[in-house]
């Protein structure tokens, strides 16, 4: 049986029962496609379900007071999208393809009744939210602290770290299907700024650019100089509920 988006996400970090595979691949029925540019959601409209990303590259973003945006991270295939709005009715941010997408759609009391149903599963996706929202503040740091070519790198650097879990990256290679914009609106730089720090990093040899195929030719290298930390490659699962463990019991 084909190895769904999520499975395979969650399947990297740990070894998952057929009972558990099932359950996602449940959570998989309804799908939706997207052109590149499509908005799928928009900042402060009503949202009664998540996605999971099936296929391509999306972006959430919020829109400045002076009508521009920032980016607030980039979701790949078995990414969860919308979880940032899980908390209220309406989207903490809009939700946008980047290229062409398909998605799985997911009513949010589907996705509760998982965790009721898999708390092993509901615990490890919270494990590897908190990662993400580790990793976010890296990007807030770099962002906040350091110039343009350590944010690009640092950028460039995550990107990789998570397609290699959610896509199965292997090398250094990858498409970076974005624009000059985006990368600007991610990291808080002009179009100007970033295609000077893209050349920077080029001038190096540690990053090389052939269209939209990005290659990182000293990983460990570029790491070390812009200070960066895979947050994505493991998740501790230790302390995860067992196989089966029953829910508590109010007394």
């Amino acid at each position: 049986m084909t190895v769904s988006p999520l499975e395979a996400r969650l399947a990297h970090h740990l070894d998952l029962t057929f009972a558990e595979r099932e359950a996602l691949r449940w959570l998989e029925r309804r799908e939706k496609s997207y052109a590149a540019g499509d908005v799928v959601v928009r900042e402060g409209a009503p949202v009664e379900c998540l996605y999971i990303v099936g296929s391509g590259w999306l972006h959430s973003s919020v829109t400045l007071r002076d009508g521009d945006r920032q980016i607030l991270r980039f979701y790949f295939i078995g990414d969860i999208t919308t979880t940032l709005s899980i908390a209220w009715h309406h989207s903490a941010a809009t939700l946008q393809a980047v290229s062409d997408t398909t998605l799985f759609e997911i009513p949010k009391e589907m996705f509760g009744d998982l965790f009721r149903r898999h708390p092993r599963l509901g615990a490890l996706m919270f494990a590897i939210s908190a990662s993400e929202q580790v990793s976010l503040g890296d990007r807030l740091t770099s962002v906040s602290k350091n110039d343009g070519f350590t944010r690009i790198a640092t950028l460039l650097l995550d990107v990789r770290s998570r397609l290699r879990v959610v896509d199965d990256l292997r090398g250094s290679s990858f498409e970076l299907p974005l624009t000059q914009k985006d990368i600007g609106d991610a990291v808080g730089l002009t179009k100007t700024h970033v295609n000077r720090s893209l050349k920077a990093l080029e001038a190096t040899g540690l990053v090389e650019r052939d269209g939209r195929v990005i290659r990182i030719t000293d990983i460990d290298r570029l790491a070390e100089l812009v200070d960066f930390r895979d947050r994505h490659g493991a998740i501790a699962t230790d302390w995860l509920p067992a196989v089966g463990a029953p829910a508590p019991v109010n007394a």
